[in-house]
């Protein structure tokens, strides 16, 4: 059997290294050789806290965000470049995504755990699979988040021809050609690991930052929800709802409660906004599988909300009795009042990215929607706003309830009210640009001058709603297309 380093260090990801773009080198002097160890393994906490990264990107190129010129500038060119959509991000040798490079360092640990645990020692059959299928859909979830960055939006007349993103299964730091495949390919592969890993997970997961049957559950929902296939998604989700709630995991706080004056959220300081989860990072009552990442103010590197505010369409989604304003402050950074009445988000320093009830219920919500269950999509959707708005306001109004296509479009928005500025836009832009429903659909970025001018930024399409990978990589592996 061959033995995994339970501590792991990277390679450096720079051209200068010579090596392939996925060659990690482990250190340590310990190896992992009974199922204790490898399940040990799962619970290195970069799996599910980042604080240098997470989402970064994908917060700076939602279209539900725009930036005030005075406290966006200075913080980094590639925060530049990620909000005005340019074509090449990481130009230099020594730049490296945040995302990108998380996956690749982790990615070796978790086929380790898929190739060896069933020969580890001291554990229980069921034990091993176990820990197995959590790091099988754990790689999925990873994959995932890659496909949407690095891939095209899933489309099915082209899928079998889009270039994909390599699909890594073996933890060999020698292998240095990866063909990336196909978008097809690269799907049919996500799929096959959450449901290969459904059989042997936990129904309710001693840690809620480890996989279990109803994150999987969900999060193959969520697969087929971007793939536009809401007929394959709905009983995932369905089972992921029914699991979750009944094995009394995860439950919704109730903004009615929470924000009376001595309510749990309570006091809101002017300057960081309600005591809530947004400002805690281990606060995982919500959480279906809790991954979390820093997206308050710039510490240090590219990530952070600094400048960032609620373009006046978003800020307009929502409506007086929302308590979900309450995160949302008009005052600019320099605690002088926003002149033109522009918001920006500070009650939320950590975002979530795993898999919060909030998106289960929604997720549910758009695929009942699109199968002209309306009643249903409209009850999922009133779980959620009946413990985020006032009795008075949360009900999905007549003139949207009774139409299809604005009961969609009022999911798509109910998604931004619950998520603005976290991160999740990008992954919707992206999807929506191939649904006939929303297409044609025009992406821009505005930025507000000191002076009072603007100066806008059109995503090109459809180059841009992909990424082109980082220099180092293409540097090292000149065989690999990059995306135009």
């Amino acid at each position: 059997m061959r033995y995994i380093i339970l501590l792991l260090a990277t390679a450096a990801l720079t051209s200068s290294c010579k090596k392939s773009w996925l060659e990690i080198v482990p250190l340590g002097d310990r190896v992992a050789k009974t199922t204790d160890d490898y399940d040990k393994l799962m619970n290195n906490n970069a799996y599910y806290y980042t604080s240098t990264g997470g989402w970064s990107e994908a917060q700076l190129m939602g279209d539900e965000v725009a930036a005030e010129t005075p406290f966006f500038i200075n913080f980094g060119i590639i925060r530049d470049r990620l909000f005005q959509w340019k074509d090449s991000i990481y130009t230099l040798p020594q730049q490296s995504p945040f995302t990108l490079s998380a996956h690749l360092e982790q990615m070796y640990t978790w086929n380790k755990v898929i190739n060896e645990v069933m020969s580890s020692t001291d554990g229980s059959e069921a034990n091993k699979k176990r820990v197995r299928a959590e790091a099988r859909a754990t790689r999925a979830w990873s994959n995932f988040n890659m496909a949407n960055y690095y891939c095209k939006p899933y489309n099915a007349v082209s899928a079998s021809t889009d270039p994909g993103f390599p699909i890594i299964t073996e933890p060999n730091v020698n292998t240095k050609t990866f063909p990336r495949g196909t978008v097809q390919e690269f799907y049919d592969f996500i799929i096959k690991d959450l449901k290969e890993a459904l059989p042997d997970l936990a129904a309710k997961p001693n840690i809620v930052t480890r996989m279990s049957k109803p994150a999987a559950e969900g999060l193959l929902g969520k697969v087929y929800v971007f793939m536009g296939k809401f007929n394959e998604a709905l009983p995932y989700l369905n089972d992921a709802v029914s699991h979750v709630t009944a094995n009394g995991q995860t439950s919704f706080y109730d903004y009615n409660q929470t924000f009376l004056p001595n309510g749990a959220f309570m006091p809101i300081n002017n300057t960081s906004g309600p005591n809530s989860p947004g400002q805690i990072r281990d606060d995982v009552r919500e959480a279906v599988l809790s991954k979390v990442w820093y997206s308050g103010s710039y510490v240090g590197n590219v990530t952070g909300n600094n400048g960032l505010v609620l373009t006046p369409e978003a800020q307009a989604l929502f409506t007086p009795g929302d308590f979900r304003l309450l995160f949302y402050t008009d005052r600019n950074p320099n605690n002088a009042t926003n002149a033109a009445g522009r918001i920006r988000k500070y009650g939320v320093s950590y975002s979530r990215w795993g898999l919060q009830l909030a998106e289960l219920y929604l997720l549910r919500a758009e695929c009942k929607a699109r199968l002209n269950d309306l009643g249903g999509a409209v009850a999922d959707l009133e779980m959620l706003r009946k413990n985020r708005m006032t009795p008075a306001t949360y009900a999905v109004p007549g003139t949207v309830a009774g139409n299809q296509q604005a009961l969609i479009r009022f999911v798509i928005d109910e998604r931004t009210r619950e998520f603005a500025g976290e991160g999740y836009r990008w992954f919707d832009m992206r999807r929506l640009s191939q649904d006939p429903l929303f297409a044609p659909i025009t992406f821009t970025h505005t930025m507000y001058n000191s002076d009072g001018t603007t100066s806008t930024y059109t995503l090109k399409q459809p180059n841009r709603l992909v990424m082109k990978f980082p220099r180092f990589i293409i540097d090292t592996n000149p065989e690999m297309a990059d995306n135009p």
